[in-house]
């Protein structure tokens, strides 16, 4: 063994104690790994930085980009309410619906973004249909994972393989080379959690109180502007724009209630709403320039403008106690008293009336108020109310929707034909993403998790000082002792066990980097084509289902399905085994000449 060897074994020893330990973020490890490669002498400088210009890096900052104007302009969260409703009231029913749509969704964007969007989604599903939400919940985290297997930029560890493969000389993947597999594999997953349903616990599920200033009912009124595009369309347009949440209580017309007034009926200006709205469609009606909250229309004035302070919306509790409880808002003269409009109410039980204003304060009321935050001060600190916080929301672009949609297509497309390399091709849908408004710019630097991206850029280095040492021809030379007379299958499962294990206390990303330059050194001492044994081992690093630390959705899952960890190992293991089988015969049917079948002849 060379002093570099033994150099790198060290640095190597000392990274995967800080990824398994988490002493360090893996990121600030990557980092520190990284350094040590540099400074020991292990890796050139250029070498150590060649990650950050990565196409891997690139590609996934980009997804990240993209994945927040979905979210943005509304599409992930309607398409999550879409397979809501399609789920039926039958648990196979659901299970059918949600694991092929996820998976399909999965393909495109990031999977722990899936998985956080359906996973209120699902625990509302099944509180209403009283189905376990532990029967759902573990099905769709299963295909979040395995949607990341139908394209080569939906998981950073084929990403990663494909990178390496490229350094090693090799051709490299398509956008579309995996997908074989992952179809295969999400059918797969589809077909077991049909027959193993029994195995997954019921449990009722969890909903914490953490969205408590995140809700379905606000309260509030909306006016027609006098120049509104809204002017002669339907409340059921301004609805579809929207989305169904938003739900028409009452419509005022010159001031006078309107019971003959439905969806159907053409809004003019000056026309009142009385609806309810979850808070980022508040927020979306707020920046809308054809709607006017009503409270703000009547009693903006009250609120002065100051120059560089812009009016924003807070959120404020009833206090137990308080002088407001019993007095309607209309009594209060809030303006006047406090220099800010309240624009909509929330109440956990009982009925609210038509007009906000005649609603008698109780406490735990929520109101969203609307105001310059340099004249909160007194209301923070007003006995009255029990916390002053920013509201809860975040507009929605949905307007731009039909713009996002074009994009990923395009993005996807010019991917898929190879008309740009991949990382241009999503860099041009990240970018086009911001530069026609479906994401504002620092929201999509906020959708980036920087945390994955430094430590792809840190740990791709390790991969290239495991294969400029000598270390991977070493690793492999050793394991070549042991499957040199083995059928290639055979090979391709230690492979994939090995990634399956290990890829349980480290990420996928750095399973696949350490493990891919093994991979090549085996498939070349057996003179075999690399391709096979790079991607079996990028899959063994995605799709094990073995434990709820093996994966980011799992999780996230975790307490709101009330799981244990023996759950996963007893449902993910066999399922885990039969996704390593069908992973080995696919890659050798695909790249090794093997048979369709796998125990065909000949």
């Amino acid at each position: 063994m060379t002093p570099d060897q033994i150099c790198f074994l060290l640095i190597l020893a000392g990274a995967l104690y800080l990824f398994v330990s988490e002493r360090l973020r893996v990121d600030v490890t990557a980092m520190l790994t990284l350094l040590a490669l540099v400074l020991t002498g292990v890796l050139d400088t250029g070498s150590a930085l060649s990650g950050f210009a990565s196409e891997p890096a690139i590609i996934v900052a980009s997804v990240f980009v993209i994945s927040g104007a979905l979210a943005a302009t509304g599409i992930t969260e309607r398409i999550g309410q879409w397979i809501g409703q399609a789920a039926g009231r039958s648990e196979a029913r659901a299970i059918a619906v949600v694991m092929p749509a996820v998976a399909a969704l999965a393909s495109f964007t990031h999977h722990v973004m899936v998985t956080a969007m359906m996973l209120p989604i699902l625990l509302r599903h099944a509180r209403e249909r009283q189905i376990p939400a532990s029967r759902l919940l573990m099905p769709m985290s299963l295909a979040a994972s395995l949607g990341t297997t139908l394209t080569l930029v939906s998981a950073p560890a084929f990403l990663l393989a494909n990178d390496l493969l490229q350094r090693n000389g090799d051709a490299g993947l398509d956008f579309f080379s995996i997908t074989p597999i992952g179809i295969a594999l999400v059918i797969l997953g589809m077909v077991y959690m049909q027959l193993v349903r029994w195995l997954l616990p019921r449990h009722v599920g969890s909903i914490g109180d953490d969205d408590y200033l995140r809700l379905d009912r606000y309260r509030t009124e909306l006016k027609i502007t006098s120049d509104s595009r809204w002017n002669t369309k339907s409340f059921s347009d301004l609805q579809a724009a929207y989305g169904k949440r938003l739900r028409l209580v009452g419509w005022l017309r010159d001031g006078a209630a309107r019971d003959d007034l439905k969806d159907s009926n053409a809004l003019l200006s000056g026309d009142v709403l009385l609806v309810e709205a979850p808070a980022d469609e508040l927020l979306s009606l707020h920046d809308d320039e054809g709607l006017d909250l009503e409270a703000i229309a009547r009693y903006g004035a009250s609120v002065p403008p100051k120059k560089g302070i812009e009016p924003e919306l807070v959120q404020a509790v009833v206090a137990p106690g308080s002088e407001f409880i019993g007095r309607t808002i209309r009594e209060l003269g809030f303006s006047q008293q406090f220099s800010a409009a309240i624009v909509g109410l929330w109440r956990r039980h009982g009925a609210i009336p038509d007009r906000v204003a005649d609603a008698h304060l109780r406490e735990g009321d929520l109101l969203v108020l609307w105001g310059r935050p340099d004249q909160f001060a007194e209301l923070a600190s007003h006995h009255g109310f029990l916390m002053l916080v920013p509201f809860a929301g975040e507009a929605k672009r949905r307007l731009h929707a039909p713009m996002a949609l074009l994009i990923l297509g395009l993005t996807v497309l010019i991917a898929a034909t190879e008309w740009l390399p991949a990382a241009l091709a999503f860099l041009f849908g990240a970018v086009a993403m911001v530069v026609t408004r479906c994401v504002g710019v620092e929201q999509a630097y906020r959708g980036i998790d920087v945390r994955i991206f430094v430590m792809i850029a840190g740990v791709i280095p390790l991969g290239i000082a495991m294969e400029q040492t000598g270390t991977a021809q070493l690793l492999a030379g050793h394991l070549l002792h042991w499957v040199e007379h083995w059928p290639a299958l055979g090979i391709l499962l230690v492979m994939f066990a090995a990634a399956a294990l290990l890829t349980q206390i480290l990420s996928d990303s750095a399973t696949t980097v350490l493990l891919t330059p093994v991979a090549l050194s085996l498939a070349q001492s057996l003179s075999l084509p690399p391709l096979p044994f790079v991607v079996v081992t990028a899959l063994g690093a995605v799709v094990a289902f073995l434990t709820p630390i093996g994966h980011h959705g799992n999780l996230l899952i975790l307490q709101p399905g009330q799981y244990r960890f023996g759950d996963f190992l007893r449902v993910g293991l066999p399922l885990t085994v039969l996704i390593a089988l069908v992973s080995g015969w696919m890659v050798q049917w695909l790249w090794l000449e093997g048979p369709l079948w796998p125990f065909a002849m000949g």
